[in-house]
């Protein structure tokens, strides 16, 4: 045997123990949990171990590189492939965490999760959320490129890799995405689709037969095909097809087998979602030619082998280092915007021009008032990009002069992009099209990536279609704004279809997402700055369609009070109200009007705006009880909303004037008071409070 032949079986040998190790690594560690998705690994580890070794540039000494390839697992289930590759190659994962997949305290949860396991990018488990991400990962890295590259200095360009099921590829929320990342062009978004044809429950046939090749490729995609999922060969020419694409994403389809190697559960259901069982398991290493003992076993050419990474990485990432210093000397004013954009910091002097509101009795819309302030903004916060799904002309969320997110060459008619700031990558305004899935998931992998901060707009009824990924936001603690207009049935003719009613509370029972809906444009102005200042969590902003009137603050409390969630608006002069009156967005004004014909009649009134529960519970006990004193049992609460949550604050004397029903079609003024929302019923109802308290 030549030296050359045995070195290319050597060779070959270790790919194959290398792959076999990710397998039952996983395999292993499903088994000891008694819990987990052993299939996946399984069928999956040879495509992944060609990606990882040969293709995948990153750093597992340093997990935050900012031009490292970004990899995505979009079928979560299969999280302990990830973390076998993320403890192989060097990451701060050790093998005892591995151990304790899915155990109380571990960093090996039973989904990948962001923030807890050093080299996972994001949060995935609802299929389909992390191929959505995956796009807003690509288009990131195409919007920072294209602002900040220059001739000989390619400071931001890497790729976006995932893997994706027959789960991910059923899900709406895929085919929405697929079909925006198609327009958009995205050529360094390469997804490897794990075909298996095997769901949870049953075989795909059952449900799944479409072409997915000839789907993707009329949504503008490159599709290639692997028909040994196991070929490494293939595989690898397959990556580098899809890398030579630039003009479109690829998906490279493999045909895979669940289960591989297990005797009796390959492509069987019964490997996907259930540990394969302890006979299975010893039958499937055997078949594999892996040693039944001990469990967790790593070769150590196999170590050796996957830690190469480490100094590969260290190499990649020093070189873009000193790249980046010759950038720093050559661009020094471009290099700082980009340096603080990676950082995520906000620029000194980025509030600036946020516009103080004049008093207006008829005022303005707090959607219209937005606007404003977001292009006070724009220009001073080169990270704020965004748009809404096919609504900038009722959201007012379009940022003038600032471009329009888009490929060059796809299919615009347009020189200069609907706002004449011009169109390409550079752009700061994204067009999600009718696409309110999509766009809450592509806002999340804008915001994983980094150097970007991410809003999406859309009508707060349409809310509901983005509640996944708004929950996965505040799961991961991503810094995105949602901004969501049409906020009662006051917005009127469009009828009960799409006049919010439950969304407001459906909003607020997510953990850590802070919703706040001002009561007027200078509300409006300080919910924008706690917006962009709040970068541990999501922020919603909730916005009025009709005009609310801008108060008179030297009457009134500043409205900077809306940074504690709730504040004393206006008093009674004694200090010592009777009645308390919370509101919060549209509402104020109506119970602003209220209280002059309470104080005519000797009814000793506090008016206090509650735009956020969020910020007002963070709050401390002492300035809660200052806002709303406990002695003080006459409290009403007026919302256009439904009034969950609201005897909280109210408690067992008090009311609240709500709308626990369905709207109607009409004009908004009129909706508004055939539901009560007038200043008679607010009296009405505040003097029948006071008659009936002990």
């Amino acid at each position: 045997m030549s030296d050359e032949s045995s070195t290319a079986i050597t060779a070959s040998s270790l790919d194959e123990l290398s792959i076999n190790t990710l397998r039952f690594l996983s395999v292993d560690a499903v088994q000891k949990a008694n819990s987990g998705h052993p299939g996946l690994p399984l069928g999956a580890a040879a495509m992944a171990y060609v990606l990882w070794t040969r293709f995948l540039k990153h750093h597992p000494a340093n997990p935050h590189w900012f031009d490292r390839d970004r990899f995505v697992l979009s079928a979560g289930h299969g999280s302990m492939l990830l973390y076998s590759l993320l403890h192989l190659t060097g990451y701060a994962l050790p093998l005892e965490q591995i151990k304790q997949f899915r155990q109380w305290g571990s960093m090996t949860p039973g989904h990948p999760e962001r923030g807890l396991t050093p080299g996972v990018e994001t949060t995935t488990g609802p299929l389909g959320q992390g191929f959505g991400n995956g796009v807003g990962m690509a288009m990131a890295e195409a919007h920072l490129a294209a602002r900040y590259n220059r001739p000989g200095f390619r400071v931001i360009d890497h790729y976006t890799y995932g893997i994706v099921s027959d789960g991910d590829l059923m899900e709406g929320i895929a085919s929405e995405s697929a079909s925006l990342a198609g327009h958009l062009q995205l050529g360094k978004l390469i997804y490897l689709y794990d075909n298996n044809h095997v769901t949870l429950s049953a075989g795909t046939a059952i449900t799944f037969t479409e072409n997915c090749a000839r789907r993707f490729e009329a949504y503008g995609w490159h599709t290639l095909a692997v028909m040994d999922g196991n070929d490494l060969a293939e595989i690898e020419r397959a990556l580098e097809s899809a890398r030579s694409e630039t003009q479109r994403p690829s998906l490279i389809l493999l045909h895979t087998h669940l289960g591989f190697g297990s005797p009796h559960k390959q492509d069987s259901f019964e490997a996907h979602g259930s540990p394969l069982g302890t006979a299975e398991v010893r039958l499937t290493k055997e078949n594999l030619g892996w040693p039944t003992e001990p469990p967790f076993y790593i070769p150590e050419p196999v170590r050796a082998h996957f830690l190469q990474a480490v100094e590969r990485g260290g190499r990649a990432e020093a070189a873009w280092n000193e790249k980046f210093s010759a950038y720093v000397r050559a661009f020094p004013e471009l290099a700082r915007e980009l340096q603080q954009l990676m950082r995520g910091d906000l620029p000194v002097g980025w509030d600036a021009d946020i516009p103080r509101f004049m008093v207006d009795a008829k005022g303005l819309a707090t959607r219209v008032a937005s606007g404003r302030i977001m292009n006070a903004i724009a220009p001073r916060l080169p990270a704020l990009i965004g748009g809404s799904a096919d609504l900038d002309p009722s959201t007012y969320t379009a940022l003038n002069g600032m471009g329009d997110f888009e490929a060059s060459g796809a299919g615009r008619s347009d020189k200069q992009g609907s706002d004449g700031g011009g169109w390409s990558y550079a752009g700061r305004n994204l067009h999600f099209g009718v696409r309110e899935h999509a766009m809450g998931s592509i806002m999340n992998g804008l915001a994983v990536h980094g150097g970007t901060l991410p809003f999406g707009a859309t009508f707060l009824v349409f809310s509901d279609y983005m509640r996944p990924p708004m929950r996965l936001a505040a799961l991961m603690g991503l810094h995105v704004v949602y901004v969501f207009t049409h906020d009662s049935i006051a917005l009127g003719e469009d009828g009960s279809t799409h006049q919010p009613v439950e969304q407001l509370a459906s909003l607020r029972a997510i953990p850590r997402l802070t919703v706040i809906r001002p009561g007027d444009a200078n509300e409006t102005a300080v919910a924008w700055r706690v917006a962009l200042t709040t970068r541990d969590r999501p922020v919603a902003l909730v916005l009025t369609r009709q005009a609310v009137p801008t108060l008179d603050r030297t009457l009134y409390a500043d409205a900077d009070g809306l940074q504690n969630g709730a504040y004393i608006l206006a008093d009674d002069p004694s200090g010592k109200p009777d009645l308390i009156i919370m509101a919060s967005g549209s509402e104020i004004g109506l119970v602003v009007a209220a209280r002059q014909q309470l104080m005519e009649k000797k009814v000793r009134v506090r008016i206090v705006s509650m735009p956020s529960w969020e910020l007002f519970e963070a709050q401390s006990q002492a300035y809660r009880d200052t806002v709303l004193p406990p002695a003080v049992k006459g409290r009403l609460a007026v919302e256009a909303g439904v009034s969950q949550g609201w005897h909280r604050y109210v408690g067992s004397c008090g009311d609240v004037l709500a709308v626990d029903r369905f709207g109607a079609s009409a004009p908004g003024e009129v909706m508004m008071r055939e539901y009560g929302f007038t200043v008679e019923n607010v009296c009405r109802r505040a003097v029948s409070i006071l008659e009936t308290l002990p």
